[in-house]
């Protein structure tokens, strides 16, 4: 579930293993292309956590981080 952190939308993953993390940030990574709005994220081993905001709105969250959370948690849920 994502969380409202100083004006961020933030969530962690947790996947079987390093492939399967990697591949869900592959196809996030896709989509955040196709929306022109990129995440900050980190990855270690089997953990993906993802912060969004939008940076020319003054680094807050708005209906772009909202439907790219969407769209990252269908990918998620695959």
């Amino acid at each position: 579930m994502w969380q409202e952190k100083n004006n961020q939308l933030y969530r962690k993953f947790k996947f079987k293993d390093f492939s399967e993390a990697f591949a869900f940030m592959t196809r996030v990574a896709l989509a955040a292309e196709k929306m022109d709005h990129h995440p900050l994220w980190t990855n270690v081993y089997d953990t993906v956590e993802v912060w969004l905001s939008t940076h020319d709105a003054g680094d807050v969250i708005t209906e772009k981080d909202k439907k790219l959370a969407v769209a990252i948690d269908k990918f998620a849920d695959s």
